[in-house]
C-alpha cells in the first residue's frame, strides 16, 4: 500500500521480477500472489501521488490508501482504492492488451481519470456523503438495485461525461464518483462546459458546495483494510483472463457489415497493415476532424474510436486500400457511428 504522505521524491524505481522476461503461456501459468507486486515504485505510484495533490489542492483532508488487486473498484465500507495489476507493470500491460484487446488505465492520464472517479467512491465512504438527505435529492438513493446492465442515453444531459460508456447513468453513486471526478480535474472548467446542461450542473454545483463544506475536516470512516487484494489470491493469471474475457464476450457485433466493407480480412491480405494500428496512428488527426469539422462532442467521439478500435482487432482485419483511401475511410465509418448512436439515443452495456 502506499502511504498517504506526500513523498518529496517522486522518482519511480523498478523492481526487477524475474516473470518479466517470461513468454506469455508461462506468464499465464503464474498465481497472481506469485507477482509480488507492489504499489510502491511501479508505473501507479506517481499517479497516486498526483491525485492526492488534487485532493489536498481542493483543501481536502482524506488520502484514499490504494492496493493491487485484479480490477478498478472501491469497496463498500472502505475508503480505499483497489487498483488493477495489469497498470503496474509494462510486461503486464502488454499482456492485458494481447488478451482483451486494451488496457483500462493504460496511460498515466487514463489512471487519473479512473484515480478520480474511485477517489469519489472512497470519499462518499470516508464522509458518509450517502447518508445525507440533500445528497439522496440530487443523485438518488445509494439502495437502488445495482444492474448487472444498464442502458444509458447518450443525449441525456443530467449526467457529466467522464470514463466511457456514459458511466454515470449507471448508479446513483456512479453518479456521484463521475461528478465528483469532473469537479476534481485540475483546471476544470465544468461551469463553462456543463453551462447549458441543467441537470449535470445542478450536480456539480452541489458537489462544489459539498466539498466547500468538508474541506478540512477529518474523515468519519478510517478502516485501512483491503478487500480481494493481489498478494492473497492463488488464482492463476490464466485463470483470471479466461473469466475475465468470458465475462466481457459480449462483442459488438452490430457495426461488423460497415467494417467488413472498409477493411479486407487478414486471409485476404496476409500482409495488410493492421487497421487497429491504422486507427492508433491517426487518432489525434482523427479525433480533431471529426470534433471540429462534424462538430460531434469529444466523448462520442472517444466512443466511437474505442469501439471501433476494439471490434477491428478482434476481426483481426486489415488496411484494403492505401493508408491516404483508408483514412477517408476511417473519418466516414466513425461519423457514420456516432450518428447511429445518436440516432437509436441508447447503448447497452455490462457492468
Amino acid at each position: 500500500m502506499v502511504t498517504p504522505r506526500r513523498s518529496p521524491n517522486r522518482r519511480v524505481v523498478s523492481r526487477p521480477y524475474r516473470w518479466a522476461e517470461y513468454e506469455d503461456d508461462a506468464l499465464l501459468k503464474l498465481r497472481l500472489r506469485d507477482l509480488r507486486l507492489r504499489v510502491t515504485g511501479s508505473l501507479v505510484q506517481p499517479d497516486v501521488h498526483a491525485l492526492y495533490d488534487e485532493l489536498g489542492r481542493r483543501g481536502i483532508d482524506f488520502r484514499p490508501h490504494v492496493w493491487l488487486s485484479e480490477e478498478w473498484f472501491s469497496p463498500d465500507g472502505i475508503p480505499g482504492i483497489a487498483i488493477p495489476f495489469f497498470v503496474a507493470h509494462p510486461r503486464l500491460r502488454q499482456l492485458e492488451r494481447r488478451m482483451m484487446g486494451d488496457v483500462d488505465g493504460g496511460s498515466s492520464l487514463w489512471r487519473l481519470r479512473l484515480l478520480r472517479h474511485e477517489a469519489g467512491h472512497a470519499l462518499d465512504t470516508a464522509y458518509g456523503l450517502r447518508k445525507r438527505t440533500d445528497w439522496r435529492r440530487i443523485f438518488g438513493p445509494s439502495s437502488a438495485r445495482y444492474p448487472g446492465t444498464y442502458t444509458p442515453r447518450p443525449s441525456s444531459r443530467r449526467h457529466v461525461l467522464h470514463l466511457g460508456h456514459w458511466y454515470a447513468q449507471s448508479h446513483p453513486t456512479e453518479d456521484f464518483a463521475e461528478t465528483f471526478a469532473v469537479w476534481l480535474q485540475p483546471k476544470a472548467r465544468w461551469r463553462r462546459d456543463y453551462a447549458e446542461w441543467p441537470g449535470a450542473i445542478e450536480k456539480l454545483e452541489f458537489v462544489n458546495s459539498l466539498m466547500d463544506e468538508i474541506a478540512g475536516s477529518a474523515p468519519h470512516v478510517r478502516d485501512r483494510g483491503s478487500i480481494e487484494p493481489l498478494s492473497e489470491s492463488d488464482k492463476t493469471l490464466g485463470e483470471h483472463y479466461r473469466r475475465k474475457r468470458a465475462r466481457y464476450d459480449r462483442i459488438e457485433r452490430r457495426y461488423d457489415a460497415w467494417l467488413k466493407g472498409d477493411f479486407a480480412t487478414r486471409p485476404a491480405r496476409p500482409r495488410g497493415v493492421q487497421a487497429s494500428r491504422f486507427i492508433r496512428e491517426i487518432e489525434p488527426q482523427l479525433r480533431r476532424l471529426l470534433v471540429r469539422r462534424a462538430r460531434l462532442h469529444p466523448y462520442l467521439v472517444d466512443h466511437a474510436i474505442a469501439t471501433i478500435s476494439r471490434r477491428v482487432e478482434q476481426l483481426d482485419l486489415v488496411l484494403r486500400d492505401s493508408r491516404r483511401d483508408s483514412k477517408r475511410h476511417v473519418v466516414r465509418l466513425h461519423e457514420r457511428v456516432v450518428l447511429d448512436v445518436l440516432r437509436r439515443n441508447q447503448e447497452r452495456f455490462t457492468l
